[in-house]
């Protein structure tokens, strides 16, 4: 543990749980209110997600032009990246650059996990715990703690008699990590293992991939950036910060698949698929709304498939077969359909033969045992949810979170949740969050947050929440925006389909104008929320009258 760690700050005007993008952005915001903070977070330092995922190939999936801070000029005049997607060095190297210029580290406690927060009804006021035994009084209580911070542990038979070493790639130690020349098993092909295993595969003796579902995933095109890469971003820069503050960017892109030709549609497809990244999803306007559309630009990423991997056998046991594409998580890769071309790569089918236990020397499937020196666990996270319903939250009456969210997350906007006063969550369930670059949705709700905080204090108001009736009129919004899409199609973890036990509900919101209905929220003074006044200033009225 760290040995300089701040002194807590006992009484404050704001908790602040988790030193992402987001935490450190509400840092920011709340000293430009007058505002005390404590802020806490578990990890050694900032950075959040990028704080541990360091797995090999770990790459923002976004690219890294837009994936940066557009409220400081100076971050942005200062920090130039290096390749149009950046590693996980550079992106925790830029959190640590943005919290060294604006000095928002002092404001966290680091290796100091939040274990409870309780609302106080007399005082009005949160009490937050840590593991540390930490006590600290706040008014305000902002969960920043991301969307993918909870690794979904594996739960196979005999994982705990491997005699070799295992990995996790969302806890991936800091030390370097060497497979040179190693057997090494890797389960589960979501984006964390895609990455890594295109790494892992330029060094080991031998990859087995245990694949139970195949995942779509298309081409990064990764590139050092150039002057002129720089140029073009800041000619288009002024249309893409209108667009982002308008909120008008969502899933859909293109022509509708029924104005374009066949050929049309190929080209279209291949004019994508050659530009790289998450962006082919907006090859067709209605990819996510129209079975028909979607299946042609799925058949497109299968054929690629089929083109890449030589062995037809093993190509075909790539393809994505049981949800539309952009369903779940599209991944982006460099390399990886090639790394099957390998002669040190082997794909396990587990549809064929499922793994019966882990073994003390390796992987045991029904057919075989796979002999292997260290296993990677590429088995993702419990999303949007996890880190929330880790912490005991008790609001009002000792009503706990977990009781709140029992049959799936509700929330009003995704920011607040009834029955928990003066708490905020930023890119909750119930807002676009995982759907959108993640960056600028954290900055739109810590400028919310802060913005509502700013009046209350201007209206003498102590406490807000969310009013039961607006938030299930925004969670039935949210379902039937959810349902007008075809990612209810797919068990992805936007239901939670990857954590047993956990209710299936769609978490985010893909109803497109998010921005402009949180901004006509706040100009209504607050629709959907109830306000109450200070008790100072209720006292100074009755005494005026």
């Amino acid at each position: 543990m760290s040995q300089d760690r701040a002194p807590i700050v006992a009484e404050v005007d704001a908790v602040v749980v988790g030193a992402g993008f987001g935490g450190l952005y509400m840092v920011h915001r709340l000293r430009k209110l007058g505002m005390s903070i404590q802020g806490f977070d578990a990890a050694g330092g900032v950075g959040g997600t990028w704080y541990w995922n360091r797995y090999p190939g770990a790459r923002c999936d976004i690219p890294s032009l837009f994936y940066s801070y557009t409220w400081s000029p100076e971050v942005q005049q200062a920090w130039r990246w290096s390749e149009k997607y950046a590693a996980q060095p550079e992106i925790l190297a830029y959190a640590e650059f943005v919290a060294e210029k604006y000095d928002l580290k002092r404001a966290f406690a680091f290796e100091s996990k939040v274990s409870s927060a309780v609302w106080d009804e007399v005082a009005r006021r949160w009490t937050v715990t840590t593991d540390r035994g930490d006590r600290v009084n706040a008014r305000f209580c902002i969960m920043a703690t991301g969307c993918l911070s909870v690794p979904r542990a594996p739960d196979l038979p005999g994982q705990d008699s491997f005699e070799g070493e295992t990995f996790h790639t969302g806890r991936w130690p800091h030390e370097p990590v060497s497979f040179e020349g190693r057997r090494v098993g890797v389960i589960g092909t979501g984006s964390s293992a895609i990455q890594s295993i295109t790494e892992i595969a330029k060094t080991a003796g031998h990859v087995f991939v245990f694949q139970r579902t195949p995942n779509f995933s298309v081409p990064a095109r990764n590139a050092p950036l150039r002057d002129e890469d720089y140029s073009a971003f800041w000619e288009q820069y002024p249309a893409y910060r209108q667009m982002v503050l308008e909120g008008t960017a969502g899933i859909a892109g293109g022509s509708p698949f029924r104005s374009l030709t066949a050929e049309q549609q190929r080209a279209r497809f291949e004019e994508l698929w050659n530009i790289g990244g998450a962006g082919y999803l907006g090859a067709l306007a209605d990819l996510l709304t129209n079975p028909v559309a979607n299946d042609a630009a799925a058949d497109f990423v299968r054929e690629k498939i089929r083109e890449i991997v030589k062995d037809p056998e093993v190509a075909e046991a790539l393809l994505p077969d049981d949800h539309p594409i952009g369903a779940k998580r599209i991944c982006v890769d460099t390399g990886y359909y090639d790394t099957f071309n390998r002669d040190n790569v082997t794909l396990v089918n587990l549809r064929k033969e499922p793994i019966e236990a882990i073994t003390p020397a390796g992987v045991r499937t029904r057919d075989q045992e796979y002999p292997v020196e260290a296993i990677v666990f590429g088995t993702g996270f419990d999303a949007m949810t996890g880190a929330l319903l880790n912490l005991d939250i008790l609001g009002r009456g000792g009503f706990t979170l977990a009781e709140a969210w029992r049959e799936g997350p509700r929330t009003y906007l995704g920011l607040q949740i009834a029955g928990f006063p003066n708490f905020f969550t930023i890119t909750g369930p119930g807002s676009p969050s995982v759907l959108s670059n993640m960056i600028s949705s954290c900055e739109q709700h810590v400028d919310w947050i802060s913005d509502c905080l700013g009046w209350l204090q201007d209206n003498g108001v102590e406490v807000i929440e969310a009013d039961p009736q607006a938030q299930e009129d925004w969670v039935e919004k949210v379902n039937e925006a959810a349902d007008k899409t075809l990612f209810p199609r797919a068990n992805s973890w936007y239901i939670g389909a990857n954590i047993p036990g956990k209710p299936r509900v769609f978490m985010p919101y893909v109803g497109g104008h998010y921005r402009s209905i949180c901004n006509q929220v706040a100009a209504e003074s607050y629709r959907g929320f109830r306000l109450s006044k200070s008790r100072d200033s209720a006292t100074q009225r009755a005494a005026r009258a």
